[in-house]
């Protein structure tokens, strides 16, 4: 469900909707979202200062769930 809801968000902020990809894993830690874009959209869904990643990563936590997530945006062109 978390999964679903951070693609929807992100879907909306990108040029590119179909290059975006968000994958999941289970950690000892919690959940870890891995949310991959266009790289010429990569800046979008950091925004300035990282305030864009910041109110996804606030937004997805305030999710029910009950579960610890993390949300990271991993950068493709390294």
């Amino acid at each position: 469900m978390l999964r679903d809801a951070l693609e929807h968000l992100v879907k909306g902020i990108v040029d590119r909707p179909d290059d975006v990809r968000v994958g999941a894993r289970d950690t000892q830690r919690g959940e870890v979202l891995e949310v991959r874009v266009h790289p010429e959209d990569l800046g979008r869904v950091i925004g300035r200062g990282g305030r864009t990643a910041g109110a996804l990563r606030t937004v997805i936590g305030a999710l029910p769930g009950g579960r610890r997530v993390r949300v990271d945006v991993v950068d493709t062109d390294r």
